[in-house]
């Protein structure tokens, strides 16, 4: 480590490029935190100050200030502020099949996204639609509809001011709504009264224009009775074919996996890698940067000290009604994840593939955030984490470190992308991959050679595959959206649905949950690929975006991000 302060000293600016400057500068940058180490500094006091010694502290302060360590988005807007929510998303579930609750419910959604937290639901306890209610004599209108009632509450809350709500919403594939809620974002198919567009097409012209669950990810649960079925049989059922057509075609729904010992946990975040069973649960979210972290001794330091942050956290972070306090303190759940790891690979001239030392980093993780966990919450006095890692998308720190995102790969060597200024105008800049502009440089790589999300969109089990060997080390979920060729093309089409969804099938088990998306399937996607040499000459130039980007978490990867 005292190699690294010292290369720190060395550097004149933290940040790589001048987008991650930028994106400092209009999201985190505030009075009393001026310039980066001195967010890093404000924030380490405001968390750990009185819970840590001066020398975890002080370790904190330069982990965070050389973006070794990045808390999740919410920890940084709010270092310093009097406000101090810093947790990003909360988990809700529908508890009780009754119209009270789909009151509370409601109230518990505003009450979380006005505080700057996003939500997931999981809305699978409520009766399907046309279900008869007895006390009424009615007919039930279906989960669907109150999907569609918390979709508008978000649509008219700008979460704490900053951003643009984040919901997701889920429901169990059993549920006799499921086929419906196959197609409830199915915007190309619904047309508009009056003329011959479709919701599709007006979205694509005006990105504001209101569309069914255009602020909400969703999701089908896939549970124990499935992957038991799938097992014994070797069939799967239709819907999982036609699950696996929506998401190829239109990237939703995506798939939340809960088997066995985490079946109950169909609760889920935003951004899908904070898991629980327990309504009111909460997100605590921080990563370690691979890609500035030069050896496996400092990394296990790293996650020691990321770990006893995070615990802090679960101690000084305003929650937005008692309910979150109460099951906090039985959960305290940590989410500590990772970011780099592409760059990391990169940076050793290896492939996209979890490598036998990739793996040896892996174990340090989850041994090392295992054991601390338990060992600062026994010497602080509050309850052991019941889980403790979980890797996030992200997106805004991800920008900052100037870095590959959570365990994606670089998502293209040079792309333009779009942004929310002063939280009214849409801007773009040209930017080329920090990671890939390294390999360029330091070895003289030639920037059409490297392997990019897009490349391997083409070969989708690998991406698949990846993600599984991490999810062994990691106790939640991550957060990973596969991209892939534009429906209708020769290698996404009709014909290759039952081989995705046979091949996913064989990795379902191994995974958390799924999502992919295919090209142009959303209009206003925040990154598009350009030619490096156009990037190269426009660096640095911003350019106001005529159209809005879909920016359902913050500003977003590729498919959404926690802004983490």
């Amino acid at each position: 480590m005292n190699e690294m302060k010292k290369m720190y000293t060395d550097n004149q600016n933290i940040f790589r490029n001048s987008f991650a400057e930028s994106i400092f500068n209009l999201k985190y940058k505030h009075e009393g935190a001026e310039t980066w180490e001195e967010l890093s500094s404000t924030l380490v006091d405001d968390v750990c100050g009185g819970l840590l010694p001066k020398s975890d502290i002080d370790q904190l302060k330069f982990m965070i200030s050389t973006m070794r360590f990045i808390p999740g988005g919410r920890y940084l807007y709010y270092a310093g502020r009097k406000a101090k929510f810093f947790n990003n998303c909360y988990l809700l579930r529908g508890e009780e099949d009754t119209r009270e609750e789909w009151g509370h419910l409601a109230n518990r959604a505003m009450s979380c996204l006005s505080s700057g937290g996003g939500i997931g639901i999981d809305y699978s306890k409520f009766r399907g639609k046309g279900s008869l209610l007895s006390r009424t004599g009615g007919e039930a209108s279906g989960p669907i509809s109150l999907m569609l009632a918390v979709n508008e509450i978000g649509r008219q809350v700008m979460q704490g001011g900053s951003r643009r709500s984040a919901i997701y919403a889920s429901l169990n594939w059993q549920h006799s709504d499921a086929e419906a809620f196959l197609h409830a974002k199915d915007w190309k198919n619904m047309h508009v009264p009056g003329t011959d567009k479709t919701m599709a097409d007006l979205k694509e012209a005006d990105f504001n224009f209101a569309c069914p669950l255009d602020m909400t990810n969703i999701s089908l649960n896939w549970d124990t009775k499935f992957i038991e079925d799938y097992w014994k049989t070797g069939e799967l059922p239709e819907l999982w074919y036609k699950n696996t057509r929506q998401a190829l075609s239109s990237a939703e729904p995506g798939f939340s996996f809960n088997f066995f010992e985490n079946e109950n946990e169909t609760l889920r975040n935003a951004c899908t890698e904070v898991t629980s069973e327990d309504d009111s649960d909460v997100c605590n979210l921080g990563s370690l940067n691979m890609s500035r972290i030069e050896d496996i001794k400092d990394f296990a330091q790293c996650t020691e000290l990321a770990t006893k942050f995070l615990i802090c956290g679960t101690m000084k972070a305003e929650l937005p009604f008692d309910k979150v306090y109460k099951v906090r303190e039985k959960n305290r759940r940590l989410g500590l994840g990772l970011m780099g790891m592409h760059e990391w690979l990169l940076q050793r001239k290896q492939p996209y593939e979890v490598t036998e030392e990739m793996h040896r980093w892996l174990y340090i993780y989850k041994s090392v955030s295992d054991k601390v966990a338990k060992q600062s919450a026994d010497a602080l006095g509050v309850s052991r984490p019941v889980k403790i890692r979980a890797i996030a998308p992200t997106g805004s720190i991800g920008i900052l470190a100037a870095t590959t995102t959570g365990v994606e790969p670089l998502f293209a060597v040079a792309y333009k992308r779009r942004y929310l200024k002063d939280g009214k105008k849409w801007m773009y800049q040209m930017v080329v991959d920090s990671a890939a502009q390294e390999v360029i440089d330091r070895y003289g790589t030639d920037p059409d050679t490297i392997e990019s999300a897009l490349d391997l969109s083409s070969a989708y089990e690998r991406r698949m595959e990846f993600q599984a060997d991490v999810q062994d080390y990691v106790d939640m979920s991550i957060s990973s959206t596969i991209n892939l060729p534009a429906w209708g093309s020769e290698l996404n089409n009709e014909d290759t649905v039952r081989p995705f969804a046979q091949t996913l099938a064989k990795y379902a088990h191994r995974l958390r949950g799924f999502t992919c998306y295919p090209d142009g399937s959303r209009g206003g996607q925040p990154l598009v690929s350009v030619p490096y040499k156009d990037a190269r000459k426009n660096l640095g130039e911003e350019f106001e975006e005529a159209l809005e980007t879909h920016d359902i978490c913050d500003i977003s990867g590729h498919g959404g991000s926690c802004g983490v």
